[in-house]
């Protein structure tokens, strides 16, 4: 099929002023080369737009204020400031707590029970599989922010027993930050 739309008439026009392109004929586009390149990343003599690209021109501001510190939760501290969806809250005097509300149950799965039955049968080694345990951990780690007379909270959710410990680890860190 040769044609570029069989269904429009003119097939061979796509828009007003345009001169129809003969068949056969790629468009210009990526990959394809055109009678004038344009100037910018990768063409000779051409330097690319203000703004555009990295590294950033010196002197200009990074947007939204650099790059994030920590981020616990919706907590998010960048610079000097602590980023909530409430607002802006300044860094400094800021107090942080983080309370740990998760638990952790140990109990025999069914599947060892099952297999410690049907070993038992056959020889004492099946209550070997009364052994096995299963852990699983459910619950939340609050974590509070305090600045300026503001307050913010947020819940972040236990995925394991290491959980409350690497939380505890990026608060301090952000009481550090907080003197």
């Amino acid at each position: 099929m040769t044609e570029q739309n069989p269904y429009q008439g003119d097939s061979g026009q796509w828009g007003p002023g345009k001169p129809p392109t003969p068949p056969g004929t790629p468009a210009a586009g990526y990959g394809y080369p055109t009678d004038t390149p344009s100037p910018g990343y990768g063409y000779p003599g051409g330097a690319p737009a203000q703004g555009y690209g990295y590294p950033q021109q010196p002197g200009a501001p990074a947007p939204g204020g650099g790059a994030p510190l920590l981020a616990l939760g919706d907590i998010t501290v960048v610079g000097d400031q602590i980023l909530t969806p409430a607002g802006a809250m300044p860094l400094r005097g800021a107090i942080w707590n983080a309370t740990d509300m998760s638990h952790t149950e140990e109990k025999i799965p069914t599947h060892a029970i099952v297999l410690a039955i049907v070993f038992f049968i056959f020889c004492l080694l099946g209550l070997l599989f009364l052994l096995m345990k299963e852990r699983k951990t459910t619950g939340y780690i609050q974590i509070t922010v305090t600045s300026a007379g503001r307050h913010h909270q947020t819940m972040v959710p236990a995925l394991g027993p290491e959980t409350f410990p690497a939380i505890m680890g990026q608060v301090n860190y952000a009481r550090s930050l907080s003197m």
